[in-house]
Order: structure tokens, then sequence, then C-alpha cells
């Protein structure tokens, strides 16, 4: 693709419009510091713009998504790619910090929390408003949250610290009015927990607690996300979609906090070869990659616009452990114990990631355990174990599957390299388009395949529930009674150090006595961000609201 036909793609649908925008529009613009300035909370200051600078900046915003979401239905989400979208169209009863992610004010203007924690009260703003101006009122988010526990949503389990709502998910209850979410009348919602649970304003935050409008996805059914069709909450709607082009964001007329919002427009692009993003970077043609191309990270290290930070999530490689060779459990030691970590992170990947052999990475005061460590002869000896080597049986012909990326290219290349040199297995590679993969992971439609896990909250419970049997996230086909027990307990356990005990016996069933995982390595946030956006901010889970930046 040259660079002409790159300009003329990232120029398709939005130009016109920004040179067209009404002269209204324009002084709203002019006067929106003046408004921020004198009605915004102490924490929020931060994100009001300095002098006059950027009110003479096109406050159009463009960067890499790096592929086509998947869905932008909260419920249907699973991926980091669609929930860069999805906080821009809709909005929860709460929000994130761009900072800290500390909870802050979302449709709810404020919340209360019993004393025993089991019960939280939030108070609806009046002026929250759908982007067709209908009030947003307590029974949408009734409404969103029952459609949220059919099991076709694979974050599912989010909603089980709420009273009532695993058995009704699992069909042990059947009137909805019996688990713990209720409406007191139309701006003030009650929500009662089974058991305290320390982080739940983080998952009120998440993408999976959004209200949508039931009503227009009964009457669109799977088309309700289109453009024509999609009513969302958020400060900005969707005004294109163009599959393997662009999406366009623009302003929300109708969000309660718009005279807060600085950008008038946003393009998303799905550019999956980074190095064709990286030219359109320098050509000021992008103003955010959150991924770089991998081959040139030594001299992308040496561009101002170049950051990394921490990142609390995990690389990894799933098992398909229903089918063989992959169900026998020697198999699966011997590949991750063949597996040379500090390899992949130092000589090939060199920008700070951490080689680890445990599942989750350390968070809130959690240490995780070992995991098996690089052991070339123990990894020989469990395939020997197994029927296969020298004189036995012949291991079948398999593939590693990844999405298009060139990091998960040369990282598959070289794992497949080393187990050939370590164990004398010859894997194939293979990359496939997003959807494409995510449907194969679904339907263990694989042999191994690439994975990553990002924490949705700061508690190791985040990484160890998607391996419950039969969760949405699982996507092994693994099964195991005490790692499901174990679950269970935590679940209404309190105290931090038995906590972490538990979390501890179950991270140890993962990765060092079950194996339906191969960890390769901690993430860390690496990527370029041009000096002329403000408001992004660095934080452990790659969480960047559009509501908080501007460029000047």
């Amino acid at each position: 693709m040259n660079n002409q036909i790159l300009k003329t793609i990232i120029g398709m649908g939005y130009l016109q419009h920004i040179f067209n925008i009404s002269f209204i529009a324009y002084l709203c613009l002019f006067n929106a510091a003046g408004v921020m300035a004198g009605s915004v909370p102490e924490w929020k200051t931060a994100y009001v713009p300095e002098g006059e600078v950027w009110k003479y900046t096109e406050q159009h915003f463009t960067f890499n998504n790096g592929t086509d979401p998947e869905t932008l239905d909260p419920h249907l989400m699973t991926g980091l790619p669609e929930m860069r979208l999805a906080e821009a169209l809709f909005e929860g009863l709460v929000t994130y910090d761009p900072s800290d992610l500390t909870p802050r004010q979302g449709v709810a203007e404020s919340w209360d929390v019993s004393d025993d924690g089991l019960i939280y009260t939030f108070h609806l703003r009046k002026d929250a408003k759908w982007s067709d101006g209908k009030e947003v009122t307590a029974q949408d988010f009734v409404s969103a949250w029952k459609r949220g526990l059919d099991p076709v949503n694979r974050y599912i389990n989010l909603f089980f610290p709420i009273a009532g709502a695993e058995e009704y998910s699992e069909g042990k209850l059947t009137d909805f009015n019996e688990i713990g979410v209720h409406t007191k009348d139309s701006h003030t919602l009650e929500v009662v927990l089974h058991a305290p649970c320390p982080y739940f304003l983080d998952l009120v935050a998440f993408p999976t607690y959004y209200p949508v409008r039931a009503e227009l996805i009964e009457k669109f059914n799977e088309k309700w996300t289109r453009p024509e069709n999609i009513v969302g909450n958020g400060p900005f709607v969707l005004k294109e979609w163009s599959p393997r082009e662009q999406i366009l964001f623009e302003k929300n007329p109708h969000y309660w906090d718009r005279d807060f919002v600085k950008l008038e427009t946003v393009t998303v692009l799905p550019i999956s070869d980074l190095n064709t993003a990286y030219k359109l970077f320098q050509d000021d043609e992008l103003h955010w990659m959150p991924a770089l191309p991998v081959s040139r990270i030594e001299e992308l290290k040496r561009n101002p616009d170049y950051y990394v930070y921490p990142m609390l999530g995990t690389y990894f490689y799933r098992f398909n452990v229903t089918k063989p060779p992959f169900d026998d459990l020697r198999v699966r030691k011997a590949f991750c114990l063949a597996t040379d970590r500090v390899e992949i992170c130092n000589e090939l990947l060199k920008g700070g990631e951490q080689p680890s052999s445990y599942f989750c990475p350390p968070v809130a005061g959690y240490e995780p355990v070992e995991g098996l460590k690089h052991d070339i002869v123990a990894a020989r000896n469990l395939l020997a174990a197994a029927g296969y080597g020298k004189d036995k049986t012949v291991f079948p012909k398999l593939e590693i599957i990844y999405n298009t990326s060139e990091g998960h290219k040369m990282i598959a290349e070289a794992i497949s390299q080393q187990w050939k040199q370590n164990i004398g297995i010859d894997m194939g590679t293979r990359n496939m388009e997003w959807k494409v993969y995510l449907d194969n992971q679904n339907n263990l439609d694989y042999s191994i395949s690439r994975s990553s896990w990002i924490g949705d909250y700061a508690d190791p419970f985040t990484f160890f529930s998607i391996f419950r049997t039969d969760d949405g996230n699982n996507r092994t086909g693994w099964s195991c009674r005490e790692y499901d027990e174990l679950l269970d307990t935590i679940s209404v356990t309190l105290d931090r150090q038995e906590r972490n005990k538990i979390f501890n016996k179950l991270e140890r069933l993962l990765v060092e006595q079950e194996c339906p995982v191969l960890p390769i390595y901690d993430y860390v946030n690496k990527g370029l961000i041009k000096e002329s956006v403000l408001g992004w901010e660095t934080n452990i889970r790659d969480v960047h609201p559009l509501k908080y930046i501007w460029r000047e």
C-alpha cells in the first residue's frame, strides 16, 4: 500500500466534515475552557487546558488500533481493541481516573456503600442522556445487566459478586427480580452483593457494566451497533465504520459533560502492518501508536515520542487440552520446559518485557509462584514418557496460531525454532485476521494459540477467574474441580494474606501441575505519542479515555 493511498484512506470521510464545522460549534469550542475551569472537581483540573493555544488547534485525534474490532457490543467484546472504542461510545455508572484508574463519577454523580460493604446505592445524574437525547435511567442499567447475564457474554463472571447473579445465569433462579439489582426510583439504583467485594467499583466501570438500549437491540438484533442504528451515552458518537479503512467518532452533543470534552473528531485506523503505521506517524498523520514494530525497537527507543512503562498484563500461549497431543499433561509440561523466555525477551523483544513462568504478575501485594523454568533435559524426558521421540511415535504436524502482527509472528517463529532445537519438534505457525483468530480460539479449533490477558481490575482474581470450567474466557477446554472450588472459596475470603495463599494454590495448578497455558512474559506498555497530545496518561492497564485528551 503506497503513501498516497494511505493518505486517501485517512482523509476519507472526515476532512470534509472538519472544514464544515458550524459556526455555533466553533464558538462553543472557544467558550469551553471557561466553562470547564469553573465547574470541575479538583482531580479533573489537570485536564483543563492552560491558555488558548488549544483553541487554534484542530481538535482531531487519530490513532492506530491495529485491527478492526470484532464487535462494538459491550456484552460481546473481549479484546483491548474493542474496549478502547467502547469507552468512547458508552459510559457506566463509574469511570476511571485516566492517571491512576481510581473510580470516578460517570453516569452516577455519587454513591453510598453500607457499613458491611454489601449494599451500593448509586445516584444517577439527571442530565445524563443517550445520544438521541433520551434520558438515561436506572432501569436502563437493570435491563442492560439482565442482558449481560446471558451466557453469550464472555465476561458474565464479572456480575457474580452481585447477590443471585450467578444462580440466575445458571438457571437456578428464574426471576431476575430476585437478584440484587433494584431501582429505587428513575435515578437511584441499589445493588446488593452476596459478599463484600473490594474491587466492585472497578467492575462497575468495566464495559460489561455499560448501559445499552434494550429496545434498539430487540429491533435491530446484531445490526444495532451499525452507525445508523447505534445509540450510546458516552462522550462520542459513531459516525462511520468502514471495515479495513477507518472508524470515525464525533463529539456527542447530548453527553452530560460535553463542555469538558475537547476533541471534536477521532479517527481510528485498523492497520496491522506496524511499519506502515509508523510511516504515517512520521508524516504527522497519526498521533498515537499503542503497538510498535518489534524489528525497529532499538531505533524507536531514540525517538522523543517513545514511551515505555509497566502494564498489568501477561503474554502466553494456550493449549487445546481436548485433543491429542495436548490432552496429555506430560506433553504440555514438556513444551513449557522447552521454552526459553529469557531469550525471547532479551534477544528478540528488547523493550523491557519481563520473562515469566508464572501467570499473574505481582499486583496488590500478591507475589506469584515460580512456575516451570527452562529445562531441556526434563522436557525431553517427559516427551519420551508420553511416547514421542526417537524410535517412538512421530509427533503430529501442528501449528501455533496468532492474530496478524509482526511481533506475534516473530515470537511464534522464535519459539517454534526453540522447540525444534530443544525437543526435536517442527511446529508450524499461521497468522489469522482478528475475528477469525478469535473464532478459532472460542471454538477450540487450534492446537496452540497466542494469547494475552490484561487485568480488568487491580486484584489477582481477574487473572485466575478466567480459567474456571466453562468460563467464556477459558478457551482451552481445561476443567479442574479443585481449581473451581478454590475460586469459590476465594470469592468469599476477605483476609488479604489468606487470599494470597489461595491465589498461590491456583497458580500452581495453572502453571506447575496442570499447565493448560504456557506463560511467556509480562507486558510493558510501549508506543509512540505525539508531543502535541495532552491529557493522555500512563497507567498499568493501558486505559486512555478519549474524553480527557486534547491537542495543542
